[in-house]
């Protein structure tokens, strides 16, 4: 793991989406900011429990919303903010305390270099074997290959910002397999950094809680990453090097 950088620290804002998350979200806030004073953003996706108090005690903007909009429109929202707010990149973590703040520096590494538009952690270890099939299957019908394509764990630049900012991502439904396809076929760079995740102490995952909204999302994604990556090869075999190249 990295020691912390040189550059301004205060151009990224880290967004948290958060649903019910009152029992972890003070703890993943604190140790952000034992680590470095960033900006935190709390996106409270109509949470009935204290999870805006909670992230307001532990010194984090918190942005309420008027209805529940789910993962990845809680997260839309906090791209939105960071992009009319001057943020030049934004790490996004879960609020369940998975995702570990002693990586942030080795997240930012590759962007702040200027290698990758995108970082995902990657943690290819964890979840079951249905989990890792489902990888399989999404990869396959993607066209993706990053490791791990459902992790939360990401800092995106400005460019990429800009991208899942816009109307067309706005029709996604998760925050995982679409916005890595998304980003890919706009001609963003992504990339593996490899970490560790804890198990989820509290709570229960949106998707996989279970059998029949896992079902829902594995349709809906394989769907979306089909579809996509049609778009891509006809896109590709109209472009004007293809034409050269005929």
């Amino acid at each position: 793991m990295l020691k912390a950088p040189t550059w301004n620290t205060a151009e990224a804002l880290v967004v948290i989406p958060a649903f019910n998350e009152e029992q972890d979200l003070g703890g993943v806030i604190r140790q952000i900011k034992e680590l470095n004073e960033f900006d935190v953003l709390v996106v409270n996706d109509g949470s009935t429990d204290r999870t805006a108090e909670v992230a307001c005690d532990a010194q984090a903007t918190v942005l309420n919303l008027s209805q529940q909009l789910g993962a990845w429109g809680a997260l839309q929202t906090g791209l939105r903010y960071a992009l009319r707010n001057g943020y030049k990149y934004v790490l996004t973590m879960d609020a369940d305390g998975q995702h570990e703040a002693v990586w942030i520096w080795e997240m930012f590494q590759p962007v702040i270099s200027g290698d990758a538009d995108v970082s995902i952690g990657s943690c290819v270890r964890r979840g079951s074997r249905a989990r890792k099939l489902a990888w399989v299957l999404l990869k396959a019908a993607s066209g993706l290959t990053m490791q791990d394509i459902t992790s939360g764990f990401r800092v995106y630049n400005e460019r990429a910002i800009r991208v899942l900012s816009g109307r067309q991502a706005t029709l996604l439904d998760y925050q995982d397999v679409g916005v890595l396809v998304q980003l890919n076929n706009a001609g963003l760079r992504l990339t593996d950094v490899p970490v560790t995740m804890l198990p989820r102490s509290s709570g229960t995952s949106r998707v996989y809680h279970s059998w029949l909204v896992v079902a829902s999302y594995m349709f809906q994604t394989l769907l979306l990453g089909i579809s996509k990556r049609k778009v891509r090869n006809r896109d590709s075999k109209h472009s004007p090097s293809s034409r050269q190249e005929r």
